[in-house]
């Protein structure tokens, strides 16, 4: 079930470094996770501006707050069936840390919010090795949370290797 997203990113904003707290968010019939601490902000789908030559999951690229940030979407990024969005769809903006330790800022297009959880790194299932649609190195593990299977994403992976290293491949920058 979806909750408010106020109250999503109300405990976001309250969210320490102590706990082991995770964003779900729902793709198709599948609900995913991250780390709720690389998580800037949550916002409302809108129109994004394209970019020539970029992979098909890049929408385009969105202004925020004067930073020109790119939104992938998440269902092509995985091979997923297209979905049209609607109001239940939104953009979960999130940091990363690359090589050299900047950060980069990136907006990904999901389903809709469902919850935050802590989960201890402990109770996370090693991701089983299979041919699919999603590189395991892009999952931290999986989780059992309320009788259901969260699937952790690994975000530094997910964005510097699983985007925008394909990203730069795509528009020739090194």
């Amino acid at each position: 079930m979806e909750k408010d997203l106020d109250s999503i990113q109300e405990q976001i904003e309250q969210s320490t470094e102590t706990e082991d707290q995770i964003l779900s968010f729902v793709l198709g019939e599948e609900e995913y996770g991250v780390d709720i601490l690389r998580v800037q902000e949550i916002k409302g789908w809108e129109h994004t501006t394209a970019i020539p030559n970029s992979p098909d999951y890049v929408m385009g690229v969105i202004n925020l707050r004067g930073s020109v940030v790119p939104i992938v979407d998440l269902r092509v990024r995985f091979s997923l069936e297209d979905v049209s969005y609607n109001e239940s769809t939104v953009v979960i903006i999130l940091r990363a840390q690359d090589e050299d330790g900047s950060q980069k800022i990136i907006g990904l297009v999901v389903d809709g919010v469902s919850d935050v959880y802590s989960i201890n790194n402990s109770d996370l299932q090693p991701a089983p090795s299979m041919a699919g649609t999603i590189n395991t190195d892009y999952v931290t593990g999986l989780a059992t949370v309320a009788d259901k299977m969260v699937i952790v994403l690994h975000v530094d992976q997910l964005i510097n290797d699983g985007i925008l290293t394909s990203i730069k491949k795509a528009l020739n920058i090194e």
